[in-house]
């Protein structure tokens, strides 16, 4: 699949649903239960690593993980690529065309020196990276004014900014990572004009619900990795108590 059928399956009311992945092995298990796309996770990827998430991973071991989980299947991948982990936005596109994804999440967290890039800046960023790229890349420019935000609608100007720009920039899809308001989901996806990414979250909308608002796209991101952690952890405290559980 090139990345022009990728960015096909972005359908408003009909979203792509990405179970995101960590290693080889969870990607193919996402390809025989039948789905288009394999994404990865970076907290995930980098868990599996033994490092930090929030480019606490150096980037050749991050790509690295995800060269082998692209080789592993024959569904296109889109790789969390976190904030560009320090290149310059060219770079990064040539550095994920190289291990062969076909799209990528793009945050505007700085990593390095903390808070948001302001919007002028990471839309730049954005339209260097799709500069790179070509029409090789889907590109999934999240938007993080709602991560520790205590009020979701006061920020949700600011998102629909960074999203109009962002979308101008050359994105094909928006994503307000832990927007969790239906209502707040509901006037991002109206206001920003574009195809929107959003997550389930706990006590927030369900797949279906997601669909309904709009979203033409939705991510577990690291739920899955915690979800499948906790039935480990679980399982590990039976055996640890002598019952053996399979």
């Amino acid at each position: 699949m090139t990345a022009e059928a990728l960015r096909a399956l972005q359908v408003p009311g009909k979203p792509l649903v990405l179970p995101n992945v960590w290693d080889a092995d969870t990607a193919r298990l996402v390809e025989a239960a039948g789905f288009p796309v394999v994404a990865t996770s970076s907290a995930a990827v980098a868990a599996s690593l033994g490092l930090a998430d929030g480019e606490g991973a150096p980037v050749d071991e991050m790509f690295g993980a995800a060269e082998r989980i692209v080789r592993a299947v024959a569904v296109p991948v889109t790789v969390d690529a976190e904030g560009g982990y320090g290149l310059p936005p060219a770079e990064v596109a040539e550095r994920l065309l190289a291990l062969g994804a076909v799209g990528c999440n793009y945050e505007d967290t700085d990593h390095v020196n903390g808070g948001r890039r302001p919007v002028a800046e990471q839309a730049e960023r954005i339209a260097e990276l799709r500069r790179g790229a070509g029409a090789g890349l889907v590109i999934n420019a999240r938007v993080d004014v709602f991560l520790g935000a205590e009020d979701e609608r006061a920020v949700l100007a600011e998102a629909v900014e960074r999203g109009r720009a962002y979308l101008a920039a050359g994105a094909d899809c928006v994503y307000p990572i832990l927007a969790r308001s239906p209502e707040v989901l509901a006037e991002f996806v109206r206001e920003v004009g574009g195809p929107v990414n959003v997550a389930p979250l706990p006590g927030g909308p369900g797949l279906a619900e997601l669909a309904e608002l709009g979203a033409a796209r939705i991510s577990l991101g690291a739920g899955l990795w915690r979800h499948a952690r906790g039935l480990l952890e679980a399982t590990l405290g039976e055996i640890a108590e002598g019952k053996l559980p399979y």
